[in-house]
């Protein structure tokens, strides 16, 4: 068994099959998750997990070359924008129905339990050289 960082097996296994330029999306209950994407679904109840303390374990897990948010967030969710702006400083805002047609695109969708509005990012691979 792992000691530590990401324990779900479903998860690491997902993520370690990421390549580069391959977008995965963490989202909140309530985003719609269209059909092509791998599902990995950590909500356990309504809020939990957090949208922040997922958004963080990835973070530690990829190398990320460009992250998008929906322009919304900003007026709607400060809280959830004061974090993705402060861990992803080139964040990229787009209308939030654009944000759920990308979703589309995914090659991976992590749902936690948030249950606040906006709380999603797409987020593009880089490498790590």
């Amino acid at each position: 068994m792992k000691r530590g960082g990401i324990i779900n097996a479903q998860l690491a296994g997902a993520l370690a099959r990421l390549g580069h330029t391959d977008t995965l999306v963490i989202c909140d209950a309530g985003l719609p998750i269209p059909r092509g994407p791998e599902v990995v679904d950590l909500a356990f109840r309504l809020g939990t997990p957090g949208f922040g303390p997922v958004l963080e374990g990835i973070l530690e897990e990829l190398v990320v070359e460009e992250a998008v948010a929906a322009r919304e967030v900003e007026r709607e969710n400060p809280e959830c924008y004061a974090l993705l702006a402060s861990r992803l400083p080139e964040l990229k805002l787009v209308p939030h129905w654009e944000l759920k047609v990308r979703t589309a695109d995914a090659r991976l969708v992590v749902r936690t339990g948030e249950a606040t509005p906006y709380s999603n990012v797409i987020l593009r691979c880089g490498v790590p050289f």
